[in-house]
């Protein structure tokens, strides 16, 4: 039974290899106080060992758990949060339906391999008068058919796998990014965060739309593109990494100045570690918040490319542009072409700003007290 009163023990940082760089700096004395003071055995280490799990406190003064400790806290929250979990009931229904819609087939020049060979879509989406032309909802055709007499539910199906692909791959490409940008921007200052933060000026006086079909017509004759999805997902990333970047650097700025940060410094741990184990984990939480948000708004910016005519091919079954295709039927009083894929747009959006919300809160580490202050009074 050890006689250390545990509320000593409260808030204490101890850096593994801080003994021996004492030892060396000081002479074996101050070592050997040292040693004495904490009476833990610490085998002798590189600089690069520091503990990350004991490497930042709360502002309670209770040593925050280990990083594994932290997401499972976190997906417990998440998982009490019932808004939340149906959201992401919603997505991923909605993700395996657009997966699914179709067989997957890789092609190569000898041989085409089916890799999922069913099809949950009744229907090809391209293929005409399946049905007469803007034929209402009816049991054969859920959601009606359009101008063409294709088959709208299977149109729905098929064009998630682009909306919701475009909305998910540009947000992790301008994740991969802006993460790095906002960290070395943060952590080194000087004349690389002046660059970096004018670059991120300049391109945030432009609107975010703006912006993006201002850059699709640049992009589209590169061949190295290849179709209009990644002609669309590149001009959101060019336009969606800023935000990030922006964030990060705010809250790196905050974290290189803790003591685990400094100690790790004084021991000689090389920059770039420091960086990506020490400062990065510990100021990603909103980042990772503002990312989950940003997927929505991704969706709505890829819709409003593909309602405009910018970056995919024409008669795509994108849901943007299944609006854009169907402002005439609308006019005729064919409601059902256009109303059935915005809805898709809009639960899919309204489905990732609830799980947004829950993820924010899932990430706070200062839920549960709060919560059980409010219970007891």
């Amino acid at each position: 039974m050890s006689d250390r009163d545990p509320s000593t023990e409260r808030g204490r940082i101890r850096i593994v290899g801080f003994d021996e760089a004492v030892s060396d700096r000081f002479g074996d004395e101050a070592g050997a106080a040292n040693s004495e003071a904490t009476p833990e055995t610490v085998p002798p280490t590189s600089p690069e060992a520091i503990a990350e799990a004991e490497s930042e406190t709360e502002t309670t003064g209770e040593t925050v758990p280990a990083g594994r400790h932290r997401l499972e806290d976190a997906w417990r929250r998440f998982r009490r949060d019932r808004t939340a979990m149906v959201g992401l009931g919603i997505i991923v229904a909605m993700t395996v339906l657009a997966v699914f819609a179709r067989p997957i087939e890789v092609s190569t020049a000898e041989v085409t391999i089916r890799l999922q060979p069913f099809s949950l879509a009744p229907y090809d989406p391209g293929e005409t008068f399946v049905a007469p032309a803007n034929a209402p909802p009816s049991w054969a055709h859920p959601f009606g058919t359009d101008w063409a007499g294709r088959d709208q539910f299977s149109r729905v199906l098929v064009g998630g796998r682009y909306t919701l692909g475009i909305g998910l791959v540009a947000v992790v490409l301008a994740l991969g990014v802006g993460v790095p940008l906002g960290a070395i921007a943060g952590y080194f200052g000087g004349w690389t965060d002046e660059v970096i933060m004018r670059v991120v000026d300049v391109l945030y006086a432009f609107p975010f739309l703006v912006l993006a079909i201002a850059i699709v017509p640049i992009l589209e004759p590169l061949p190295v593109l290849g179709d209009g999805f990644w002609t669309v997902v590149t001009a959101l990333v060019v336009t969606g990494w800023l935000g990030y970047a922006r964030l990060l650097r705010g809250e790196v700025l905050s974290v290189r100045e803790r003591e685990y940060v400094t100690a790790a410094r004084a021991l000689g741990v090389p920059d770039r570690t420091i960086v990506r184990r020490h400062v990065v984990p510990n100021a990603i939480t909103p980042v990772v918040v503002q990312a989950t948000l940003n997927v929505g708004t991704v969706v709505l910016a890829a819709a409003a490319l593909g309602f405009l005519g910018l970056g995919l091919e024409p008669g795509s079954t994108e849901w943007g542009a299944m609006l854009s295709q169907g402002r005439s039927s609308l006019v005729q009083g064919h409601w059902h072409v256009t109303v059935f894929p915005g809805l898709a747009i809009f639960l899919f959006v309204l489905a990732i700003n609830l799980v947004g919300d829950g993820v924010n809160d899932a990430l706070d580490p200062h839920r549960d007290a709060a919560d059980e202050r409010r219970r007891m009074r």
